[in-house]
């Protein structure tokens, strides 16, 4: 077990520092800000700006979806750093924007089998159009749905029946009867003769006889809060398991959302918070627990950089957000309490907080 964690950690390492290592080109707007190009870091123009529409992607480092209008016609296509052009027509469009590279792969959709595969950084199918659904890759890994039939429920479509799998970058399955589920950390993966007995972890026998465990977010968290958090509610330990800046909602004035270091938040709210985290160690205490993604308009800093891909979208797959809220034990009053916990390599952190009552400070 020692040996695959060290192997792990070593090849996460290898795969950190070549990312750091690579031009990631940047994007940037003509003088109209109606089409997109790329720079490279030292600002030289590797792509002048004709990409519009589709084109999504913040950063370049392998492979990105883009899209340009051509003679008053459309086009979208996968483009590589090298300049080759793939997958025309054939972008995988969720949630009204194309899909953004992870760990050097994107997706794509067979518009004529409207099946779904996967390019590498150099525009090779590495997995073949043959599967209804993929989610992006994840250490390596990817879950695949296969033989489901798509049914629609007014604009938005869902799948019925196939089969899942957890496949790798080669297209083998390494667990089969695989389903969905977004609570995994594939991050955290681990390979054992015999289940794992974290009770933070969930276990899937592998074709390979192995079980493979992965950390759950959810009971991770609930852990954490119950043993750690709620343990020690004294200010030094909620400015430990706090982000440096914590942002919250004041309703007077108008004044929206506001971000305050962690120390002129807590000298002026602490009392507050405490009594309202406190309400979570009663048995009469009612409140739930939701998996959110980091919110892309409210953290703009580029602080916030490491918690979003290379198209602005959360990377909620590794940095969760938990929300905690808290509704009244009246039910005649209205309104909730709101806590958010965002998941970082140091742990989960207090970043956000509004109160129902009253205004934080």
């Amino acid at each position: 077990m020692k040996k695959i964690i060290i192997l792990y950690l070593f090849l996460c390492l290898n795969f950190t520092l070549s990312a750091q290592n690579k031009d990631t080109w940047i994007s940037f707007w003509d003088k109209d800000t109606t089409h997109l190009g790329f720079k490279d870091k030292n600002g030289n123009i590797k792509i002048e700006p004709k990409f519009m529409g589709m084109t999504i992607a913040h950063k370049f480092e392998n492979i990105i979806a883009v899209s340009e209008e051509e003679n008053e016609n459309w086009k979208s296509y996968y483009l590589t750093k090298t300049g080759k052009i793939v997958g025309r027509d054939s972008l995988y469009v969720f949630d009204n924007g194309p899909d953004c590279e992870n760990e050097g792969f994107i997706r794509f959709n067979d518009p004529k089998t409207d099946k779904m595969g996967m390019f590498n950084g150099d525009g090779k199918i590495v997995i073949p159009a043959e599967y209804s659904d993929l989610t992006r890759v994840r250490n390596g890994m990817i879950i695949a749905l296969k033989d489901a039939v798509k049914e629609k429920d007014g604009e938005h479509f869902f799948w019925t029946g196939g089969k899942e799998f957890l496949i790798d970058i080669n297209n083998k399955i390494l667990i089969e009867n695989f389903g969905f589920n977004d609570e995994l950390n594939f991050y955290s993966l681990e390979k054992s003769k015999e289940k794992n007995p974290d009770p933070v972890r969930d276990n899937f026998l592998g074709i390979d006889g192995q079980y493979y465990s992965f950390i759950n977010f959810d009971k991770e968290f609930k852990e954490w809060l119950k043993n750690i958090l709620l343990t020690d509610l004294s200010k030094e330990n909620l400015l430990k398991h706090s982000y440096d800046e914590i942002t919250y909602w004041k309703k007077k004035d108008d004044d929206g959302w506001i971000t305050k270091p962690k120390e002129a938040f807590m000298k002026l709210n602490y009392k507050l918070i405490k009594a309202k985290l406190l309400e979570l160690k009663s048995a009469n205490c009612d409140y739930q627990i939701f998996s959110e993604s980091l919110n892309k308009f409210i953290y703009e800093a580029d602080e916030y950089d490491q918690y979003f891909d290379n198209c602005r979208q959360a990377k909620d797959w590794i940095n969760p957000v938990k929300n905690i809220v808290i509704s009244p034990q009246n039910k005649n009053e209205s309104g909730q309490d709101h806590f958010e916990f965002l998941r970082t390599e140091n742990g989960y952190k207090l970043i956000s907080a509004s109160s129902r009552k009253e205004d934080l400070k």
